[in-house]
């Protein structure tokens, strides 16, 4: 069983807070589409119902993809990358904020990556016509998969995680956080204004900075407390790990030995009562 430590939890629940910062966003980009939600019922409650369903199906997809790419983080780590991992992906956050001219691929990225999922936009316009909580559930998921600049940075900061765990969950919070914006878009239309949308996506390079920043501080190992652990910490982790395995190994060849020495009993005792 794997359990996180206090720098771990800061990464995960950072996640919700990137993900409600980021949100105000995603209602200029999603917002269509909230609207335009075939919530069923007649009541509140049963569209709300239908709306955190449609936000849950979201949360899916970017924990599936949280797992994807946590493996490639956690590929990196084990092969003693965790360190660069950590400080390139901190790097790329710090450079995304300050210089966004080196990275305006955004436009034929999102149209590429249009192009290479018109099925999915099909199979949402046709969900969008079907009044269900099963199809806002899968409206959900398929959004998920849509292109997102906010989204391709989350990703970017759950591989920097080193661990699969600790990268799906992170994607998780990162859904969830959207949610309380986007519900409320759904519920009762667009209720932020564009004025002060423009003004919180403002702030978005600001924590990019400061998250790009606790992710260099990590993958330096300072021995600053919470925010940067030394490597004897994660020397002791790696130690706790091998000692596990070891103890894996001696149950596994005591097992063996007493399954051994219980069959040649056996076949001893067959063997003298033949006689």
């Amino acid at each position: 069983m794997m359990n996180f430590d206090i720098t771990q939890n800061i990464t995960i629940f950072s996640g919700l807070f990137l993900g409600f910062a980021t949100s105000f966003h995603c209602v200029g980009m999603c917002g269509p589409i909230v609207i335009s939600l075939p919530l069923p019922g007649q009541s509140r409650w049963q569209q709300a119902l239908g709306g955190v369903l449609y936000n849950l199906g979201r949360a899916v997809t970017y924990g599936l993809m949280g797992v994807a790419f946590g493996l490639l983080g956690q590929g990196l780590s084990t092969l003693g990358f965790q360190k660069m991992v950590s400080i390139i992906a901190g790097t790329l956050m710090i450079a995304t904020a300050f210089f966004p001219s080196l990275f305006k691929f955004s436009d034929s990225l999102d149209h590429g990556l249009y192009r290479t999922v018109g099925s999915v936009k099909r199979a949402l316009k046709h969900l969008l016509n079907i009044r269900s909580y099963s199809g806002l559930f899968l409206i959900g998921v398929l959004n998920g998969l849509l292109p997102c600049g906010p989204l391709y940075f989350a990703v970017m900061v759950s591989a920097g995680t080193g661990n699969v765990i600790e990268s799906s969950l992170f994607m998780v919070m990162f859904g969830i956080g959207t949610m309380p914006l986007l519900l409320a878009v759904a519920m009762l239309g667009n209720v932020i204004s564009v004025k002060l949308r423009n003004r919180i996506n403002n702030f978005i390079p600001v924590i990019m900075v400061v998250m790009g920043i606790l992710f260099i501080l990590r993958g330096l190992s300072l021995g600053i407390p919470y925010l940067s652990p030394p490597d004897d910490k994660l020397n002791r982790v790696m130690k706790d790990g091998q000692k596990t395995v070891e103890k894996y190994e001696q149950l596994h060849d005591t097992t063996q030995k007493t399954s051994s020495d219980t069959a040649k009993s056996k076949h001893m005792g067959e063997h003298e009562g033949g006689h």
